[in-house]
């Protein structure tokens, strides 16, 4: 799984009459960026909203939207289409086109094509408030689930209308997490994942503190992927600026203490723990309540040593359970890598040297090297940390495999 899961796949992009219709033009771009082969296909209404030559500039395919139209010689379209694709999301998914779905009418494109569908679908109802809370709306969306359709909740807040509550469409990278979910293979069913992400922050006083570079995307990356393919997912997360990976519990700490304290708390219980987060080796012998005035003169600071989280977590390990951590190296990566790996009894680890631009702290990149306990060693090329993230399961899960054989 070096690349997503949605590189190569055919999706359907259903769009209904909604003013959220709009929102599917950025949802495409998404895909696309993934990789995917985007195909369109329009309500009457939708083309109301936005106009069809837009999505076909961008897929360079025709839309899909009247289904006695023979403009490319193909009578049966829905079905070609519904063979054809990976899988099938409707955003927006109206009350109607909803409606439609939940009692098997085929009277238009996408619901035909829907319905002759065995690929997974997602559906992304958006509406007004009271349309949303009805109690025909709600049994339909009952009904849909029960069948196996996948439906993505509603936002909440300002709608177009005036009125305010339950119906905005979700955002177009939630949509695209969650299509990607249903699309990942279920292979961590059943596993609890504690990944730690982030920096730690150690006060000297109330603004200023000892910290790193680390931005959390790695730990982020793997929480992710992780709850794709089928973990429960417990991120412990210093300081960052991320938003919180769908579907993961999520603990929030700022020193290493903080972060001690949360991972030995959810340890016992986890499968699998992958610590990427850069912990602070030292902390202030004492903070001082009040901001230190600047006097220019030299300032020195007595620091005490951080708990060993990763030395802790390798001495507690018990049998079936992995450890995986990170190590962020300026040289002799090889060297410094085996000998972390043993001192501290992980199972894996990840190891990179530090100072490319395009690489380690803060990069949407990651070039690192995998140091396995049983003495290998794989080279992995530069990759996004979401495919690097994959990578790690992926030899988690064949780690598992070694054990049991």
């Amino acid at each position: 799984m070096e690349q997503s899961v949605l590189a190569g796949k055919t999706i359907v992009l259903g769009v209904t009459g909604g003013i959220a219709a709009y929102k599917s033009v950025e949802l495409l771009r998404i895909l696309q960026k993934e990789d995917a082969r985007v195909r369109v296909v329009m309500t009457a209404a939708a083309a109301r909203f936005v106009g069809p030559l837009t999505f076909e500039a961008l897929t360079g395919e025709a839309v899909y939207s009247d289904m006695w139209s023979r403009a490319d010689g193909d009578a049966i379209r829905h079905v070609t289409w519904a063979r054809e694709c990976d899988a099938i999301v409707v955003a927006p998914a109206t009350a109607n086109t909803l409606a439609r779905l939940a009692h098997g009418l085929a009277d238009d494109a996408l619901s035909a094509l829907v319905l002759a569908a065995t690929a997974p679908v997602l559906l992304c109802p958006a509406m007004n408030v009271h349309m949303y809370e009805n109690a025909a709306t709600r049994e339909n969306l009952e009904t849909l689930a029960r069948r196996g359709y996948a439906v993505l909740a509603p936002g909440s807040g300002f709608l177009a209308c005036g009125d305010t509550g339950a119906g905005r469409l979700p955002e177009p990278p939630l949509i695209a997490d969650r299509l990607a979910w249903l699309m990942s293979p279920k292979d961590l069913s059943g596993k609890t994942v504690l990944v730690t992400a982030g920096p730690t922050r150690e006060f000297i006083d109330p603004v200023r503190f000892i910290s790193n570079p680390s931005s959390g995307r790695m730990g982020h990356a793997v929480a992710r992927a992780a709850e794709h393919r089928g973990a429960r997912v417990i991120l412990v997360e210093g300081p960052v600026s991320l938003p919180d990976p769908p579907g993961v519990t999520v603990k929030r700490v700022n020193s290493a203490l903080e972060m001690a304290e949360a991972v030995f708390a959810s340890a016992a219980d986890a499968d699998l723990v992958v610590k990427t987060a850069a912990v602070s080796d030292y902390r202030p012998e004492s903070a001082a309540d009040q901001k230190i005035k600047g006097s220019r003169n030299q300032l020195s600071l007595s620091l005490l040593p951080n708990p060993d989280i990763l030395a802790e977590l390798g001495g507690r390990k018990r049998a079936g359970q992995l450890l995986i951590g990170f190590a962020a190296e300026t040289e002799n990566l090889a060297a410094h890598a085996t000998e972390k790996l043993a001192k501290k009894n992980l199972d894996m680890i990840a190891a990179n040297l530090i100072g490319a631009a395009d690489s380690g702290f803060s990069a949407e990149t990651n070039k690192v090297t995998l140091f396995t306990r049983d003495g290998s060693a794989v080279q992995v090329p530069l990759m996004s940390k979401n495919a690097l993230a994959h990578l790690i399961l992926d030899h988690a899960v064949q780690l598992w495999g070694k054990e049991k054989g």
